[in-house]
This record gives C-alpha cells, structure tokens and sequence, in this order.
C-alpha cells in the first residue's frame, strides 16, 4: 500500500510539471508574433510522452482509491483526484490535440492560428489548475489514510 500511495504521489507531481511550465510560460508567450510563436513551440518536441506518466498517474489514483475505500475520506480524495486527471485528459483531446493537428504540431500555419494559440494555452493553464487541485487532494488522502 505505501508503494502504491508513494507511486501515485511522484507520478501525479510529475504530471504537474509539464503543465505548470505551460502556465508560468502563458503570459511570456501569448503575444508573441506568429514567427516568434511558432519557433518557441517547438521547444516541446517530444513531450508528447509525458503523457505515460499522466496515464500512470491516472492509474495508481484509481488502484489507490479502489484499495482504500473502506475509508471514506481518503478515499473520496484520492477519487477527486482521479477524476481531476482524467479531466485533464478530456481537456487536452478536446482543446489542446485539435489545435496541434490543425498546426501540424505547430509546423504549419493556418489562418486561425491566434485562436488556436489561445485554445492551446488556456487549456493547458486550465488543466495545471485542475493538477495542482489533483496534487493536493491526493496528498489529503494520504495524510488522512490509516495502516
């Protein structure tokens, strides 16, 4: 059980930082011009696979709460942050994917790509809140879960 509730924590604190980075870079980066943007994109090649550890995160909270819920409390914070992550995800496939298939992953620009510049940034600062509230709740969980 400590394993598993030490698994959820590094893994739902690392699934923070990608989207805090995107949050705390927002407002250095939401008025850039449409070059300057573009080029400052591609700093995020490759953390597409980030988003395992998200999964893992998603994962070891519903094992957890699963294991724990005959304890209500725990429980019910270790649930909330389950379904913060996996909020997460619904956020990204249904505002951030779209606006880096409609940019070719930020390669190619399309008429609309202001708008699709402020989709993917807000739904990125929108998800660090919703991590940072999955964070916490688990860490509730474990400060009020029994042997």
């Amino acid at each position: 059980m400590k394993l598993l509730q030490f698994v959820a924590m590094v893994l739902t604190a690392l699934a923070l930082v990608p989207v805090g980075a995107h949050l705390f870079a927002l407002p250095n980066k939401i008025h850039l011009s449409e070059s300057n943007y573009f080029i400052v994109q591609n700093i995020y090649r490759a953390w597409a696979l980030l988003g395992i550890v998200l999964i893992g995160a998603v994962l070891a909270n519903l094992t957890l709460a699963v294991l724990i819920r005959a304890q209500r409390a725990p429980f019910i914070f270790t649930l909330i942050s389950a379904l913060c992550l996996l909020a997460t995800l619904a956020i990204f496939f249904a505002f951030t994917y779209p606006a880096n298939q409609a940019t070719n992953n930020w390669t190619a620009v399309p008429a609309n790509w202001e708008q699709l510049r402020w989709q993917w940034e807000v739904s990125h600062a929108v998800n660090a809140v919703i991590t940072f509230v999955a964070f916490c709740s688990l860490t509730i969980s474990l400060l009020l879960a029994r042997e």
